[in-house]
């Protein structure tokens, strides 16, 4: 028995070699090699926010390309939902604190919320950003919109750098902001 174990052992040589035979090695560059291009390809494609027309609580219009330049945030939100509610004051602080900087926001109210409703709670929580409406066809364009919240990071050349879908890290999304907003 122990003379049979002793023929079957493998020894340092005959792993070495079936760990490094150039066939294998040959595919293991080819793996990091694709791996490593595709990383390359994700991260310098990434996906452009939609061309669109926001019609803002004020009236007016705003458009996609208007924003062509700026860092801006896209946040999908509703009256009924508790957890857009709570995160509301988090958002103004966010807001106050980059929009010196140059960050714009555009909160949209998802399809179904009353617009005095909106008005109202936009004139009691005192909101500093812009507020749009949607008749269902910005979340639409965004990649169909069901959640909320919802929330898009775009950077000056229209991509798309982030989306959050529910309350985001606040301390992750200022970093995003703040390094963003560096690259002018």
């Amino acid at each position: 028995m122990l003379g049979f174990l002793r023929h079957h052992q493998p020894t340092v040589h005959s792993i070495s070699m079936k760990v490094f035979s150039p066939l294998r090695t040959f595919w293991l560059a080819l793996a990091i090699g694709i791996f490593a291009g595709l990383l390359g390809y994700a991260l310098k494609n990434t996906p452009k926010a939609p061309h669109t027309t926001f019609t803002l609580l004020s009236g007016q219009s705003l458009t996609s390309a208007s924003l062509q330049g700026k860092v801006y945030g896209v946040h999908f939100w509703s009256t009924s939902c508790s957890t857009c509610i709570q995160e509301m004051p988090a958002l103004i602080q966010l807001y106050q604190r980059f929009h010196p900087q140059g960050l714009e926001w555009i909160a949209v109210a998802m399809k179904g919320d009353s617009i005095d409703y909106l008005r109202n709670y936009s004139q009691t929580h005192h909101l500093p950003f812009m507020l749009a409406l949607d008749n269902g066809e910005l979340a639409a364009r965004f990649g169909k919109v069901a959640l909320t919240p919802t929330t898009f990071i775009i950077d000056q050349k229209g991509h798309i750098l982030k989306t959050y879908i529910g309350t985001p890290n606040f301390e992750a999304l200022s970093a995003l902001l703040a390094k963003t907003l560096a690259q002018k």
